[in-house]
This record gives C-alpha cells, sequence and structure tokens, in this order.
C-alpha cells in the first residue's frame, strides 16, 4: 500500500440562485470581482482555508480543502454569508457538493529510473529537456501521476478517495517492478603497497679487495 496526503480536494456546488456578483463584492469584504478578467468572483474563506469561485447562475467551484468536511462546512459558511445579502440564497446546512478532483502527494520511498520506467511501462511520458518527471497515466480507475527520479509522487485525477487509493496501488505495483533499488557497491579498501627489501648499498670494494685483507 502507497501512503498518500490529499493536498487539494476540488468540488463543485449550488447555491440554487442567480448571484448579483457586483453587489457581493462590494460589501463582503473577502469576496474579489474583476468581471474584465474573470467572469466569477473569488471567495477566500479563512476557516476552513477554501477559495471559492462564485458565479451568476449560483454555481459554485470550491478548492484548497484537503478533506469534504471541509467543503461542506465551506459552502455552508458562503451561503449564510451570502444569505444576508440575498435573502433568495438558502443557507445550506447540508451542503450538496460534487468532487470532481483529489489531488494527492505520496512516496515510494526508492529512487526512480524514469528513463527505464519510460521504456518499460505502456502510457509513460518522458521528456527531461522540458520537465524533470514522468507522467503515468492509469486508465482505471482514472489517474493521472507525476513521477520524479527521488521516488516521490503527485497524483491527479481522481473523484474519490477509494479511486485514489486503487489507482495508487496499481501504479506503485507497475512502477515497482521495473524499480528494483540497485545495491549500493561496497567502497574497495586501498591496498597497502608491499615493502620491497633494501639492497646493500654499494662499497666500490670488489671480492679480490677482501681477499687481500684477509691475507
Amino acid at each position: 500500500m502507497v501512503k498518500y496526503t490529499i493536498v487539494n480536494l476540488v468540488a463543485s456546488a449550488n447555491l440554487n440562485a442567480t448571484l448579483d456578483l457586483y453587489n457581493l463584492a462590494i460589501t463582503i469584504p473577502n469576496i474579489e470581482y474583476e468581471p474584465e478578467q474573470f467572469p466569477g468572483a473569488i471567495l477566500k474563506l479563512k476557516e476552513p482555508k477554501v477559495s471559492m469561485l462564485l458565479f451568476k447562475n449560483g454555481k459554485v467551484i470550491c478548492s484548497g480543502a484537503s478533506n469534504e468536511k471541509d467543503i461542506s462546512l465551506a459552502v455552508f459558511k458562503a451561503s449564510k454569508l451570502i444569505h444576508e445579502i440575498q435573502k433568495s440564497v438558502k443557507i445550506q446546512k447540508n451542503a450538496d457538493y460534487t468532487v470532481v478532483n483529489l489531488v494527492a502527494t505520496a512516496n515510494l520511498n526508492m529512487t526512480l529510473d524514469l528513463f527505464k520506467t519510460a521504456m518499460n511501462l505502456d502510457n509513460v511520458e518522458y521528456e527531461p529537456e522540458q520537465f524533470p518527471g514522468a507522467i503515468l497515466r492509469i486508465h482505471e480507475p482514472k489517474l493521472t501521476l507525476l513521477l520524479f527520479k527521488n521516488g516521490k509522487l503527485i497524483c491527479a485525477g481522481a473523484k474519490k478517495e477509494e479511486f485514489l487509493k486503487k489507482g495508487l496501488r496499481k501504479a506503485g505495483t507497475l512502477i515497482r517492478s521495473v524499480n528494483k533499488e540497485a545495491k549500493k557497491a561496497k567502497p574497495e579498501k586501498p591496498k597497502t603497497p608491499k615493502k620491497q627489501k633494501e639492497k646493500p648499498a654499494a662499497t666500490g670494494k670488489t671480492a679480490k679487495d677482501d681477499q687481500k685483507k684477509k691475507k
């Protein structure tokens, strides 16, 4: 099992009312609205720390949450805040939302040979000149993973946590099958040079000279 951490949960919701974004922006301090640049208004909540895109038709896109409870709480707080200005917006105590994307990080705790991975696995793209990581696409469940040499992964595309788990399990098995860690070679001990026997220093005397001395 590959351990993971959800870092971003993206969900959509509907306030079921037409929103006056200009009026909301001038009344609520933490709403930004620049229609010349983007058609939606941005509402940033501090607790939970979630950003919400508000559209005129009442649709809402939430991002930044790490779990579904934060999404539900964010929609509730937003609807309550907007209800104070627009009574047509009902307070959603039990918010109805749909998760559209889960983003998670994971770690295989091993060094990856990305060239080898791309050569041996289908649906892997690796262009190191453009991006340092490889891209692995899992079709069932639908999941896209960024693979890095240090074994870290970034996963996106799952709409349910159970799909994330299943996709990571499948990806982990595939990646490990072609990335068996090479054992580190033990450094060789330096060889100590053998001591050479010292030759006696030459005296310049011959064997005949020694015999003469003996006589």
